[in-house]
């Protein structure tokens, strides 16, 4: 079984414990996927099976989209509400207010991941350390987050959702704390929903428990909820290619740029999706301007 599929993560399941369950219920060993969301946060989780395990290394660097609640005057270990507790201040913030400390935090930032998150630290997880109630310097990464909105807020409860759209490797739990230290209140994500990744949204995604319900009913069951391998990579432009190109595609061969028309100007390092004349998604080629070829990157499809 060779697919991507969309699943709605419940709250307190870990991204591997939801790919254990699918492996069990559609009886495919071949199963990962595509990011993890901690086991606190729900929403789109793909979930790549058989051949499609083969894109994680070359997944794009697509936006994911969140909406996330927090709560204002206070702090965690873990920066949510799932921690130990570190602080509590009195809170009357107005949305006002919160939406005026928003705008730095737009556009190309600089963060600095939470202890407990799954960054290397001399060869350590953070949150292995963490663990062991040791804090250590972090050094800030560049992330970027095209919107940041506040949706509501609860001035008697000093609670409140956002909506951000934002690059790989933000970490939601991180901007809640910073937006809570510059309203000098603190604060903690209390909620997190993934709404967008990798361009399937959650109305592409299926419940887990709608997973565990359909697994008597076999493997053919799934086959009409599957997502095509090609559909993780819309991203990238595409290429057709003559029977010929193909099947020298299928065995590794480079393609001279001069012979695919479809293919203008083409920038050094770009990635195309490649096709047979027959729409058949062969594999993912990478422009090399020094060979003057479109060179293979992965292959999906090596039959003749």
């Amino acid at each position: 079984m060779n697919g991507i599929l969309i699943i709605d993560k419940p709250q307190d399941y870990t991204s591997f414990d939801v790919v254990a369950v699918v492996r069990g219920c559609l009886r495919e060993r071949k199963a990962g996927h595509t990011g993890t969301l901690d086991p606190m946060a729900t929403g789109v989780l793909p979930i790549l099976l058989g051949s499609a395990t083969k894109v994680q290394s070359l997944l794009p660097d697509t936006d994911k989209e969140y909406e996330a609640s927090f709560r204002l005057g206070l702090t965690t270990d873990t920066l949510d509400i799932t921690g130990q507790v570190r602080s509590e201040h009195p809170a009357d913030c107005t949305a006002e207010e919160i939406e005026a400390q928003l705008p730095p935090f737009r556009g190309d930032i600089l963060q600095r991941p939470p202890m407990y998150s799954a960054v290397y630290k001399n060869g350590v997880r953070l949150y292995e350390l963490a663990r062991q109630g040791i804090e250590t310097e972090r050094e800030e990464r560049p992330v970027r987050i095209d919107c940041l909105e506040l949706l509501s807020f609860d001035t008697a409860a000093q609670t409140g959702r956002l909506r951000i759209v934002c690059s790989k490797g933000t970490y939601i739990r991180s901007l809640c704390d910073d937006i809570g230290q510059r309203l000098g209140c603190g604060a903690v994500l209390t909620a997190l929903r993934r709404v967008k990744a990798c361009g399937y949204t959650v109305e592409d995604a299926i419940p887990l428990t709608e997973i565990r319900r359909m697994a008597p009913e076999g493997q053919e069951a799934f086959l009409p909820l599957l997502r095509p391998v090609d559909s993780v990579f819309t991203v990238f432009p595409s290429v057709k290619v003559s029977e010929g190109q193909a099947h020298r595609f299928r065995n590794g061969a480079a393609l001279r740029i001069d012979r695919l028309r479809a293919l203008q100007l083409p920038a050094d390092g770009t990635r195309y999706r490649v096709y047979a004349p027959d729409g058949v998604f062969l594999g993912i080629g990478e422009v090399s301007l020094a060979q003057e070829a479109l060179c293979v990157k992965k292959l999906f499809d090596k039959h003749e």
